[in-house]
């Protein structure tokens, strides 16, 4: 696989994501431009990678390594990809050797952008960020937080693993559409929420958000512009992904109400409580003096999945799930129905099942009738095989 290194001060996390690439596995050569070797040289370059540094079209010519390089390529990274090497990129410019390489690679190209926010934002690099979706390139949305000096904003490079994650993500799905949800929008939510009981008490559920964490990386490997709704994570951010964290059911229904007012699909990963107190307690709750627990009245909470099926536009895809104890795929089928949801992902849940794991299976029922079995497997990956599906129903 290629690093591309473009010439900015976050050149340095990309000394951390080649060393995830090669510890797991992968042979890489880094081309840097020559501003990269500005900020970290062509020896670190070496010693991490393990490989000599290629650097311009002139050592060994008899190679021709202009063409060579992208076109034995099984994945290209570029991080950062600076302003400059975007507009490069957009317009075709051969003008080094790494933009050489990005027009002779047929392999999945991934960018991770670095600048600062005055610079994302600006028209142009807005316009060549839009050619290169267009033609398939995978443009990371880059992270909100410190960028040089005292400045903050958009436009920080994402961390090292949470690149690493897009980057095999695309390459595991080398040979497909590199960007097949590119120009769609995807709201996905996360996590569970909590009801607050009193100032130190609330009701909540064991869901990790690991399984909605997965479909917004595999969204954004697939070159989709993600909203990803969390509610209660302790997760890493997703590299590329527009976060908005929330707390309560009620929190979560208006984020992704707003959110899914322009989403071409919304897939409901998070398990909001259905019931909160009918009263918050001010103060906390104390024992009684003869031992006897306290009553607590619940009340339901709205149905979020539900309000959006009933709202749905033609053409939108709402994914449902269903996590169950007991028979899972009956209950399933009333909610899909009852959700106006076209798919619902069914899962049974409990201790050591799907909540917390790292591995998950399903079965995806269809508002056509189908049924699709997905066997346990990491994750990413069955949020890919959900993806497929609602790819399929896409207008």
């Amino acid at each position: 696989m290629i690093l591309g290194v473009a010439g900015g001060i976050a050149a340095y996390k990309a000394c951390e994501l080649l060393r995830l690439f090669t510890e797991s596995g992968h042979d890489v050569t880094v081309v840097p431009t020559a501003s990269a070797l500005h900020f970290v040289g062509e020896a670190t370059w070496a010693a991490l990678s393990g490989n000599p540094v290629r650097t311009d079209v002139w050592s060994d010519a008899h190679r021709v390594p202009h063409v060579a390089l992208g076109r034995t390529a099984q994945l290209v990274v570029v991080a950062p990809a600076t302003a400059d090497l975007l507009a490069r990129a957009a317009h075709g410019n051969a003008d080094d050797l790494l933009t050489n390489t990005l027009l002779t690679a047929r392999c999945p190209t991934v960018f991770a952008p670095a600048m600062h926010t005055e610079m994302w934002e600006h028209p142009a690099t807005v316009a060549n960020v839009a050619t290169l979706r267009r033609r398939g390139v995978i443009v990371i949305e880059p992270a909100v937080g410190r960028l040089t000096g005292a400045d903050t904003g958009k436009g920080r490079l994402p961390e090292p693993d949470e690149i690493f994650a897009v980057a095999r993500r695309a390459l595991a799905r080398a040979g497909a559409d590199p960007a097949d949800l590119a120009g769609r929008h995807v709201v996905v939510t996360a996590g569970g929420t909590r009801e607050p009981l009193d100032p130190v008490r609330y009701l909540g559920n064991r869901s990790s958000g690991k399984q909605g964490y997965a479909f917004a990386r595999a969204a954004v490997a697939r070159g989709a512009r993600v909203t990803l709704i969390a509610a209660n994570v302790t997760l890493p951010d997703p590299a590329g992904a527009d976060l908005v964290r929330v707390g309560t059911t009620e929190e979560l229904r208006k984020a992704t109400l707003a959110a899914a007012a322009d989403a071409d699909a919304v897939v409901m990963a998070a398990a909001p409580a259905d019931f909160r107190p009918a009263a918050y307690a001010t103060s906390k709750i104390k024992k009684s003096a003869d031992g006897t627990a306290p009553a607590i009245e619940l009340t339901v909470n709205p149905d979020i999945a539900a309000e959006l099926g009933a709202t749905k536009r033609a053409g939108q895809v709402l994914v449902a799930f269903a996590a169950e104890t007991d028979d899972a795929v009956e209950h399933a089928r009333e909610k899909l129905a009852r959700k106006r949801a076209d798919l619902i992902v069914v899962n049974e849940v409990g201790v050591d099942k799907a909540f917390g794991r790292d591995v998950n299976e399903a079965i995806v029922l269809g508002a056509d009738g189908s049924t699709t079995v997905i066997g346990e497997r990491p994750k990413d990956e069955l949020a890919d095989a959900v993806l497929d599906l609602v790819l399929d129903r896409l207008g």
